[in-house]
């Protein structure tokens, strides 16, 4: 089969098309012939290998200590059931599925096995009225912001602050804070305001022209997906009680994040737990129930990943780059 394959660290043009062996699913998985995935912040930060620095070296030691272990990228996909392992009964080959393949990527790939003992792996009915390339965009930011707000406690009548609110955890997290009854204030560059307008967001921020942690106390949650304003600044727009959701915490807030849960009565929370079959089933409900989509930036071939990862660094991106495999 055809898959991108990672040859090292670096550049988009480390991504390279090969001809691999086809995987043959093991006991409780599923073989999916893929017909796209994504190029996501998370598979160009794997590519290029920038982490911070208190979780740089577990993760060093898990993907490769001198060149990539994990070899062909991609955590989200959309596809075709072809065949099943022995014990799998959930799907039939020919059910339309979708969903992310966990720590074991493997998504950039005409076939990619999922499901059984592949840690993280969640897998689902795709929403019947999808498009492949549109079911791809949904599965890992729409479960991840889903996730993040459930544990910071999203509730009708909240005020929230979300900080990169134009990529693909953030155009999820709008709606869904919007779903649960929220008034959002969404912050980006500029070119992304009008679509946050369109997502729902009540208030729109160009983090360019206006200081956005100008005043204090005025958010119960502030999810911040981009982690770039400084941690002190940020925290004191929270109420008090307020919840202080990070989605890629640098080093220094995740220290400073520490010690503000251990001291003070602001809850700073840095990760969302385990992906399960239940948040993909949730998020498919309000797909179906028309109360979440998917933004779609650009839609690229298969033989052009490496352009695709180019243009995801500039990270400018309107919700989500799609790959259509096949």
């Amino acid at each position: 089969m055809k898959a991108i394959v990672c040859t090292a660290y670096g550049g988009p043009d480390v991504l390279l098309l090969e001809e691999v062996e086809k995987p043959r699913p093991q006991a409780g998985e599923v073989l999916v012939r893929v017909h796209a995935t994504t190029a996501s912040r998370a598979d160009c930060e794997i590519r290029r290998f920038e982490f911070p620095a208190w979780i740089w070296l577990p993760i060093r030691l898990a993907f490769g200590v001198f060149k990539p272990r994990v070899r062909i990228l991609g955590q989200e996909f959309a596809g075709e059931v072809e065949s099943l392992g022995d014990g799998a009964t959930a799907f039939a080959p020919g059910d339309r599925v979708y969903g992310t393949t966990g720590i074991g990527l493997g998504a950039y790939a005409e076939y990619v096995c999922v499901g059984g003992r592949r840690g993280g792996s969640v897998v689902a009915p795709m929403p019947a009225a999808m498009r492949y390339a549109e079911a791809a965009a949904v599965p890992y930011g729409a479960m991840e912001a889903l996730r993040f707000l459930r544990k910071g406690g999203i509730d009708a009548g909240q005020r929230v602050l979300i900080i990169g609110a134009g990529g693909s955890f953030g155009t999820y997290a709008v709606q869904l804070a919007k779903h649960a009854g929220a008034e959002v204030v969404a912050v980006d560059s500029a070119g992304k305001l009008e679509m946050l307008r369109e997502l729902g967001a009540d208030q729109v921020i160009d983090y360019a022209e206006q200081d956005f942690a100008d005043g204090a106390g005025d958010f119960d949650i502030v999810f911040d997906v981009i982690c770039q304003a400084p941690f002190g600044r940020v925290a004191r727009l929270l109420r008090p009680g307020g919840r202080y959701v990070l989605a890629n915490p640098k080093t220094s807030h995740f220290f400073r994040g520490l010690w503000t849960s251990l001291t003070g009565d602001t809850k700073v929370i840095f990760g969302s737990g385990a992906a399960r079959d239940e948040h993909l089933r949730a998020v498919t409900e309000l797909v179906e129930a028309s109360e979440l989509r998917p933004v779609i930036d650009r839609e690229y071939p298969f033989e052009q990943m490496a352009e695709a990862h180019r243009y995801a660094d500039t990270e400018q991106k309107k919700g989500n780059i799609v790959i259509v495999v096949d």
